[in-house]
């Protein structure tokens, strides 16, 4: 793998978005014939939203990895009419995501950025909706949809009233 930047820096740890992806989340089975009362429930959706507030945070200050595909372009991936641009946590994160492909042996060019500029810049360059999935088909990845609070408000999806927001 080759980096293709302008003399970015390279990543030269594991991000603290593995470790806050892979730290666990107590979710407290309620006893057999009880069911969460909604302030349990609405106390579960609050730590969530702080839990990937501070995922968003920490993505928006690290440099991650985005390959280009073959024509020279930011790997993408069309899912449900959204466009996902691809980025990857580390160089291990890219390795086995070209593995799973079938890739492995193929020399990938990427380039490092920092979460915030895919989300405030290249996200809004897409052709329609657009989000980032980080270190894409692992057991660990993450993706920022196109939604308010995560890409510019003039990119985002209208959640058309679901009460996410």
């Amino acid at each position: 793998m080759t980096e293709n930047g302008d003399d970015l820096p390279k990543p030269q740890r594991v991000s603290r978005l593995t470790e806050l992806a892979d730290a666990p989340r107590p979710t407290p089975a309620p006893a057999p014939g009880r069911t969460r009362s909604a302030t349990e429930q609405s106390e579960e959706r609050a730590s969530a939203r702080r839990d990937f507030a501070r995922l968003l945070g920490e993505f928006r200050r690290t440099a991650v990895l985005v390959p280009f595909d073959g024509s020279g372009s930011l790997w993408t991936s069309d899912f449900n009419g959204v466009r996902w641009i691809c980025a990857f946590s580390d160089e291990e994160a890219l390795a086995r995501f070209a593995a799973a492909r079938g890739e492995a042996g193929r020399e990938w060019t990427y380039r490092t950025v920092l979460g915030a500029r895919l989300l405030d810049v290249m996200v809004p360059m897409l052709p329609g909706p657009g989000g980032v999935a980080l270190d894409a088909g692992s057991a660990d990845g993450t993706v920022f949809p196109p939604v308010a609070g995560i890409v510019p408000d003039e990119v985002a999806v209208d959640l058309g009233g679901t009460g996410t927001r």
